[in-house]
């Protein structure tokens, strides 16, 4: 099974994830802002450095550069905690039962074999190293 979540396919789903969400975050930043804490200042800014960060890891999986291994595993543990926000948020305003919540609850835990497949590995191929 962790190997299976290990392989480049795993990594280039994961790729094409960020890629579509990235978009998203500045076609529709609206659908983002109850994923940011309200402790956080200025909530598009997040949105959008976020959605840049989740395009440029696109990129980098896609073309197997070396940081984009731990970028996007970095990006996936950062964004966490806005997951997390959006869950309780929701299960509070809905209901622990709605769908919005289900939802919300469910996201946190996808979450972990995306970071295991894009998780460094020791073995990157030297001509995609830079």
């Amino acid at each position: 099974m962790l190997g299976s979540l290990r392989s480049p396919a795993a990594a280039k789903f994961v790729a094409a994830s960020f890629a579509v969400s990235g978009v998203v975050h500045f076609a529709r930043p609206s659908v983002f802002r109850p994923l940011i804490p309200k402790e956080l200042p200025e909530p598009d800014a997040w949105i959008y450095a976020s959605g840049a960060a989740e395009l440029v890891c696109a990129a980098g999986l896609f073309t197997n550069r070396r940081w984009a291994r731990p970028a996007s595993a970095a990006l996936l543990l950062a964004v966490w905690p806005g997951n997390a926000t959006y869950a309780v948020k929701v299960s509070r305003k809905q209901g622990i039962g709605s769908m919005a919540s289900l939802i919300g609850w469910a996201r946190m835990p996808m979450q972990i074999p995306m970071i295991v497949a894009v998780w460094p590995v020791s073995s990157v191929s030297p001509e995609r190293a830079s």
